[in-house]
């Protein structure tokens, strides 16, 4: 068995890895894009002009007094959450992406202001005017998935490439070499988009600065991609050949 035969099992692994986290980036790009649109759609809402009776895309504030909340810190994976009522005594609950600045100053009987948009509590305030987000809040939250979404791309599309390009090159060393240059590279970059992802989750910077960070990092990752490409083609990448055996002068003819 060929050297090029060992290798097709790894180069396809690798082609499958690069179309399912394609598959994922794509799926998070346009979960970006219907979170942008929300954000622009709270933004634009006006403020009802009644209380509303059901579901509407009108803003409507109403006040509600706090009935318990837990920020279920001992329990794994669960968000904070508050039980909230309204002056009819119909509770309401809301669940937090975090525990801060509110729903952890919150105590029972307090009153709270709800912010209710699409049938939903999106925001409560305190009496010291204190604002924080629900689960369901529509502002400011795509910067994961954005991050995510670029370490997809950067890591599926060189994947896929340097999956694909060793099964057609038909047992070509140097093709075969410029393949794994390209996977690898393709790795360094995901790991640059998640430091990334980390630096601005970390400092609190906007949207913008995902991209604003990556893009020039990317640019880098690509420039070394190239150059790696070219010199394993060229065939600067390959293992030197081992030296001749000298001749044994002892031999006989």
């Amino acid at each position: 068995m060929g050297p090029g035969r060992r290798q097709w099992p790894g180069n396809v692994a690798w082609l499958l890895m690069g179309v399912v986290t394609l598959v994922v980036g794509v799926a998070m790009a346009l979960e970006v894009r219907g979170a942008l649109d929300r954000e622009r759609e709270f933004r634009a809402a006006p403020v009802c002009a009644s209380v509303p009776v059901k579901a509407s895309g009108c803003r409507w504030e109403q006040e509600f007094t706090v009935r318990k909340a837990d920020l279920n810190r001992g329990r794994r994976n669960g968000p904070p959450e508050a039980e909230l009522l309204l002056p009819s005594g119909k509770s309401w609950h809301v669940a937090f992406r975090q525990t801060d600045p509110v729903v952890s100053e919150m105590a029972p009987g307090e009153k709270v202001v709800g912010l209710i948009w699409h049938g939903q509590v999106v925001e409560v305030r305190d009496a010291d005017g204190r604002r924080q987000q629900t689960s369901h809040g529509p502002v400011g939250w795509p910067e994961d998935r954005l991050g995510g979404a670029l370490a997809c791309f950067a890591f599926g599309l060189p994947a896929l490439a340097g999956g694909a390009w060793p099964l057609f090159a038909r047992g070509d060393r140097r093709q075969a070499k410029a393949g794994v240059v390209v996977r690898w590279h393709g790795v360094c970059m995901a790991v640059a988009a998640l430091f990334t992802l980390w630096a601005q989750a970390a400092n609190g910077w906007p949207l913008w600065a995902v991209p604003a960070i990556w893009g020039p990092l990317a640019v880098l990752g690509l420039a070394s991609m190239t150059a790696f490409v070219i010199a394993a083609l060229r065939g600067d990448l390959d293992d030197e050949a081992a030296p001749a055996h000298e001749p044994d002068p002892t031999a006989t003819a």
